[in-house]
């Protein structure tokens, strides 16, 4: 008779090893690995979700494809970062953090699909009762909504089968447990065996499963790291708990881009839709003080503009101090070098502190000018005019250099007033310039602070 066997999972890559380490040999993190015991397999066909047939090899040529069914969520930002709208049969992870409006979000989304799909929302974490009470709150009650507390897979399974569902939400994957598992529910095996039962579900019914995961401290979903690769799209729910404002991202989607961000407001009533995002980070923008500098970036296909704060002290340490939030940190430092090389800036005896409002993450080169701006601006103390808007990539030379989008870039600068922006010379002459907009084409970092200062 076989015995059971002990291995031993990494909770950050899901990498297994037949005995414990203190390093994960796959990604190198130190005490992540834990203990599982799987037992030997029985004999016959496994218990799983079956589509009632045996599936037999064909060729491509004999795939009868067709077009991707999406339906819209009700949610205009949701839909966006989907890539259009969810696609039926996907798999569908939301992770973030407690309380940051993950079942909020999927509750609501629930009162439009309902309209047209009977949707099951299953939750481990809330009775019935609850589930009630928040969908009161939430102004949700449509009568396709199926709502069940359960946390045993199977018993949810035979739901499934007698409800026939079209959307099928669990809140949330770490809650769930099967008995032929004898680990805790939350554990490594657990989450695996489960999403992978979900990820059956979804590809042999058709039936569209959106799936809630905790994160970790690190900020990832709580788990094997292959809980991510089972999924369809992985979408990651941000924002600071001392903020109203959340933003919706896609870290991975198998039917659309992943670029794309939504933007939500917080309030009593559940989550609100943000569609002008830059006029949200722009609020409360103070007028005629240095150090200020608004970039304007593009987040998938949507242009957004964003103030970035700069400040210059003189240091009174041996190694000036440096500090990037919301921008990332060796790009910042590399452009405060630029600076001092090309733009005859002595920072090397200053502190610099680079910040972008309103949480939002800068990770693409057209924002480089702008944060160079807004540090010449706090190192000289002088004030960069209040309706000017930069663009553009900073070379290690000190050139200026073109971005791509630029035409979507201008008329999202001419749709919120602005009246001036710096762009490069560079690939600027087939230009379309709004009108009302005068632009400032510059070659190279002294020109641009030049002109802005």
């Amino acid at each position: 008779m076989a015995k059971a066997k002990t291995v031993f999972f990494c909770t950050n890559c899901g990498n297994e090893t037949p005995k414990w380490m203190g390093r994960c040999p796959g990604c190198g993190a130190f005490n992540t690995m834990e203990e599982h015991i799987e037992k030997p397999a029985v004999s016959g066909r496994a218990k799983t979700v079956s589509s009632g047939h045996v599936r037999r090899p064909q060729s491509i040529c004999e795939v009868v494809s067709g077009d991707e069914i999406r339906f819209h969520t009700g949610m205009g930002e949701l839909d966006r970062v989907l890539g259009g709208g969810a696609v039926a049969g996907s798999l569908v992870l939301v992770g973030g953090a407690p309380g940051i409006g993950k079942s909020t979000l999927l509750l609501q989304i629930c009162d439009q699909l309902c309209k047209e799909r009977r949707v099951l929302y299953v939750s481990g974490e809330e009775s019935e009762r609850q589930l009630k009470l928040r969908a009161q709150r939430l102004g949700v009650a449509p009568e396709e909504l199926l709502i069940l507390s359960e946390t045993r897979l199977s018993d949810i399974l035979e739901a499934v089968e007698e409800t026939k569902p079209d959307i099928l939400i669990v809140d949330s994957i770490q809650t769930l447990y099967q008995e032929e598992n004898e680990s805790a529910p939350g554990s490594v095996s657990q989450v695996k065996d489960c999403t992978m039962t979900m990820m059956q579900l979804s590809k042999q019914q058709g039936i569209t499963v959106f799936v809630v995961g905790h994160i970790n401290k690190d900020g990832n979903i709580a788990g094997p790291k292959v809980l991510e690769h089972m999924v369809d799209c992985v979408l990651y729910f941000e924002g600071d708990a001392k903020s109203s404002y959340r933003l919706l991202r896609a870290a991975k989607n198998r039917f659309g881009s992943t670029n794309e961000i939504g933007v939500f407001e917080m309030a009593d009533t559940g989550l609100i839709e943000v569609p002008n995002p830059s006029q949200m980070l722009l609020e409360g923008r103070p007028e005629g003080a240095s150090g200020t500098c608004v970039a304007c970036v593009m987040e998938g296909t949507r242009p957004i503009l964003a103030e970035v704060q700069a400040l210059v002290s003189k240091t009174s340490f041996n190694v000036p101090r440096r500090t990037a939030d919301g921008f990332d940190f060796n790009r910042a430092a590399l452009l405060l070098a630029v600076a001092e090389k090309r733009a005859g800036m002595k920072l090397s005896m200053f502190d610099a502190y680079i910040n972008v409002i309103g949480g939002l993450q800068l990770d693409e080169p057209g924002a480089d000018l702008p944060v160079i701006l807004a540090v010449a601006s706090s190192y000289r103390d002088q004030v960069i005019a209040d309706d000017l808007v930069a663009i553009g990539e900073v070379g290690l030379t000190g050139e200026i250099r073109s971005v791509s989008n630029m035409n979507q870039r201008l008329a999202e600068v001419a749709r919120l007033g602005f009246k001036k922006c710096i762009i490069p010379k560079n690939g600027s002459e087939k230009l379309e310039i709004p009108e009302g907009l005068t632009v400032y084409r510059v070659r190279n970092l002294r020109e641009a602070i030049e002109v802005s200062l």
